[in-house]
């Protein structure tokens, strides 16, 4: 491997080194040592505004980084130990150095590599800290781990407990220890070490929470410590409990994840070690509660902080201690004046507006009991939720707050305060806030019509037509930073806007009556327009958002015919396929032949795309090029069945009673949603099926047909002969029938 340029990562190599080459020998720590300094100046904070823009177009996810104002900056770092490493033999050198090359060699099988890997971790005792934050040896070390059964790993691990805080912090040992807790977790499928695992994790625990600060405010530690968490609650180490995509936390507020998403959740491959998880999450917080300043603000042990909270997800009263501990509140004086302390309030409206507490209040707001979340939002942020939407840091956390609102009370204190405002908010590049806003009026079913109509009134005037709601909306920063806004107008080959997307497809959720300028905007649409659209990744999922909405059949068939024409061009684009299909099953009979036929134009090219023959299968094209009758009958038959489903649905729904609450409402919601789709499939197997069973049936026919008359000119012998052989046959098909 080549490394090219001053970025360019070290390259770590497994080769023997002469050991002055990787170390600065210590002048005054006597006796040869090395001074290490465990931290790292890497920044962390919100995505930088491209452009300086000021729009937030992608979420403050957990682990991402930027830069900050300067004039923000406070000095919160906390003071890293430092250790003196022990300088190496050269023998212990030379033998592991030779254990490697015998590894790397491939020319051992593995019982004698696991007998190797035995004898070359028995060496360690005694020596598991210096070898294993050596810069060479601890790559041969990882190997071995990874080689050795669970007894001989737990064996390693149980000798350096006392000291795997220094191994964690270190540069090198923290790949060591991650390496030895991922093997541990593929051996917990064994039921038989789970207890010698349980004991060795139970020993790292107790010696972590002895000085717990300097693992959680260490950049290497902080990651070892996460993968523990992990470990111990019983998910993969490289679940989003570690680390989540900023994309993936958005569409899970937002309520906007598709169901493969969903289906796609981490799930617990183990039981774990939920008690050993309480005691260490319990045990760090309470051990270091005089420096909590520190890890609230500290980027490193708010990475941590936000794993153990989301691996407590659903313990409440585990989080009943715990959240209020990390807020720094006493958890003593919980039934005297409530969870928060009155004291602390101020200091928490400060800090939540740097980058690490403002990330950690996010995950406390998600996993909050909700008596903890009521109590935090009208004690921390109720009366302020404008001026918090306006900061750059602390706006998120005003969106984490809106997203995870318990009941319709909550939401309408979010109206009285933001609704009049949304305008303001556009204007400032805060639309993440509005986008939330607009999905839990939504998901709560709370204050649909004035929100609708408030944004509405933030991107028109009175005396404008509803036309130019849309494409404002999906051009949002142009028409915003736009000097004249009245006669602003759309501007072929911009971007669409990500968090307009995001608003204009929580909108389509919205039921129709409370829609109706939206629905008139974008059937008013150009038809380049519409294309533009549908070409764009984001403006895709809008046009998909509308076709699966409330909205009536023959306005949605209007926007699919402005595409006629564009079907076979946009299923060529990776995210147009989807597009397309949706735009088939909201089409007639007529617009279903015009998008197979121009699939069927492109079909060589678009069948060697990723997409597209999963495309065509799903279309039925090659059923269409081959009996167009036939394909035109299959398609008049389903919808002769989905509107009879509909109907009956209508009707089941019409005779239950009102909904009682709105998250019983979303789920018979989903139920309905995933019942039509499983109808629609059922329909559609059944119609292949027996168009299939049709056709072999004529088929069997024809040939029938011409036995017989190939029979009828045969000779009476011959005639004979022939139907014996037949009947000799019969005997022999029943057999294999059978």
């Amino acid at each position: 491997m080549v490394a090219i340029g001053s970025k360019a990562l070290r390259l770590r190599r497994r080769k023997e080194y002469s050991i002055a080459e990787n170390y600065l020998v210590c002048e005054q720590g006597g006796g040869g040592g090395v001074v290490y300094q465990g931290n790292c100046s890497k920044g962390m904070g919100r995505k930088s505004n491209k452009k300086q823009s000021g729009f937030d177009d992608g979420h403050g996810g957990t682990d991402y980084v930027s830069e900050q104002p300067p004039s923000s900056q406070r000095d919160f770092s906390y003071p890293q130990a430092s250790y003196i490493r022990k300088r190496i033999d050269p023998e212990t050198t030379k033998y592991f150095s030779e254990i490697g090359n015998v590894l790397e060699s491939g020319e051992i099988d593995t019982d004698e590599r696991s007998i190797i890997c035995i004898n070359a971790l028995e060496e360690t005792t005694g020596k598991e800290v210096e070898l294993a934050n050596d810069f060479v040896i601890s790559h041969i070390i990882q190997v071995l781990l990874e080689g050795c059964g669970a007894d001989h790993l737990c064996g390693f691990l149980r000798s350096s407990a006392k000291n795997f805080a220094q191994i964690a912090t270190d540069s090198c040992g923290s790949h060591v220890a991650e390496t030895a807790l991922k093997s541990l977790a593929t051996h917990l499928f064994d039921e038989s070490f789970y207890d010698l695992i349980k004991d060795t994790l139970t020993l790292i625990c107790q010696a972590i929470v002895q000085d717990p600060v300097n693992v959680m405010c260490n950049c290497h530690g902080s990651h070892v410590l996460r993968s523990l968490l992990c470990l111990c609650k019983g998910v993969p180490l490289d679940s989003e409990f570690h680390t989540s995509k900023s994309s993936t936390a958005l569409a899970k507020r937002l309520n906007l994840r598709t169901e493969r998403e969903r289906n796609n959740e981490t799930t617990n491959v183990h039981e774990g070690f939920p008690d050993l998880l309480e005691f260490l999450v319990v045990e760090m917080l309470k051990c270091s509660r005089t420096d909590i300043g520190f890890l609230q603000t500290d980027q490193y042990s708010s990475l941590v902080l936000q794993t153990a909270l989301k691996v407590l997800k659903g313990q409440e009263q585990v989080l009943f201690r715990v959240i209020p501990l990390i807020l720094g509140c006493n958890v003593e004086n919980a039934e005297e004046d409530g969870y928060i302390e009155k004291k602390e309030v101020q200091n928490i409206r400060e800090i939540v507006k740097e980058n690490a507490f403002s990330h950690l209040m996010e995950i406390m707001l998600e996993v909050a009991p909700d008596a903890l979340y009521d109590e935090i939002f009208v004690k921390i942020f109720k009366g302020s939720l404008f001026e918090d939407s306006k900061h750059y840091s602390a706006n998120f956390t005003i969106q984490a707050l809106i997203c995870y609102a318990r009941n319709q009370s909550q939401v309408e204190a979010f109206d009285e305060e933001i609704g009049p405002k949304v305008k303001d908010l556009l204007e400032l590049g805060k639309a993440g806030v509005v986008a939330s806003l607009i999905a839990t009026s939504e998901r709560l079913h709370a204050y649909e019509h004035k929100c609708s109509k408030a944004l509405a009134a933030a991107v028109s005037s009175v005396n404008e037509p509803p036309k130019c709601i849309v494409p404002r909306l999906l051009l949002l920063e142009s028409y915003v930073f736009s000097k004249d806004k009245s006669n602003w107008s759309w501007t072929s080959g911009s971007k669409i806007h990500v968090m307009g997307s995001l608003i204009l497809q929580s909108l389509f959720k919205y039921p129709c009556e409370y829609i109706q300028p939206y629905i008139t905007s974008i059937i008013s649409m150009d038809n380049s327009q519409v294309l533009e659209t549908a070409k764009d990744g984001a403006g895709a999922r809008v046009i998909e958002a509308f076709l699966g909405s409330s909205a009536p059949d023959k306005q949605k068939k209007k926007l699919v015919g402005k595409l006629k024409g564009h079907f076979g061009e946009l299923a060529m684009h990776p995210s147009g396929s989807f597009t397309v299909e949706k735009c088939f099953n909201a089409g007639n009979i007529s617009l279903k032949e015009a998008i197979v036929s121009e699939l069927f134009a492109v079909q060589k090219e678009l069948s060697k795309t990723r997409q597209g023959p999963l495309l065509l299968r799903n279309l039925d094209v090659d059923g269409y090029s081959r009996r167009p009758e036939q394909w035109l009958s299959r398609q008049k038959a389903k919808l002769a069945f989905y509107k009879d489903f509909q109907v009956e649905s209508v009707e089941t729904e019409s005779k239950s009673s009102k909904r009682k609450t709105p998250t019983a409402d979303n789920s018979k919601k989903e139920a309905q949603q995933s019942d039509i789709k499983k109808m629609r499939q059922e329909i559609d197997t059944v119609l292949t099926s027996s168009s299939a069973l049709t056709d072999s049936k004529k088929h069997k026919k024809q040939r029938k047909e011409g036995k017989d008359h190939g029979n009828e000119q045969l000779p009476d012998k011959k005639k004979r002969k022939h139907h014996q052989k037949d009947d000799t046959s019969k005997p022999s098909k029943k057999k294999m029938k059978t």
